[in-house]
């Protein structure tokens, strides 16, 4: 896995997913669109949307700096961008070590985890790629609606 940091929580995705790190670059931005859906860039030659996960999960707009990084993953088919605080480590973890996620009620962005990894004296959560970018959901919007 792949860890990250936005705002004071740490994440992880699958280090499979991942194509590509870059550091922040402005977007174009598209009219209509969700407040987590920041833009648009041209990574050579491939249209990428760009998607601020800190607004995805309820805790604001990011306003980017250049600290700010860009993680371009591949999910069902398609090329994305998660715009993050920063990218903390890569995490190798046996699958026994992946706790579920408590049982509580899942809305919002809860239902996009798949578990949680306790790594010294912290937790970080799993995402689901898959769940976050399922067109049936709500995280990726159709571009060419």
């Amino acid at each position: 896995f792949i860890s990250f940091r936005v705002g004071e929580e740490e994440f992880a995705i699958d280090i499979m997913a991942v194509r590509e790190i870059k550091g922040w670059t402005e977007t174009t931005t598209l009219p209509n669109q969700p407040d987590y859906l920041l833009g648009i860039l041209n990574l050579r030659g491939t249209i990428v949307p760009i998607y601020d996960l800190r607004c995805r999960f309820g805790l604001g707009l990011t306003t980017a700096t250049r600290t700010h990084v860009v993680i371009i993953v591949s999910v069902l088919e398609r090329t994305v961008g998660l715009l993050v605080d920063a990218v903390s480590d890569i995490l190798t973890v046996r699958s026994e070590a992946i706790r579920p996620i408590p049982d509580m009620e899942r809305q919002g962005s809860t239902q996009f985890f798949s578990g949680i990894i306790a790594v010294n004296d912290s937790m970080v959560v799993l995402l689901s790629l898959e769940a976050l970018f399922d067109r049936g959901g709500t995280m990726l919007p159709d571009l060419a609606a």
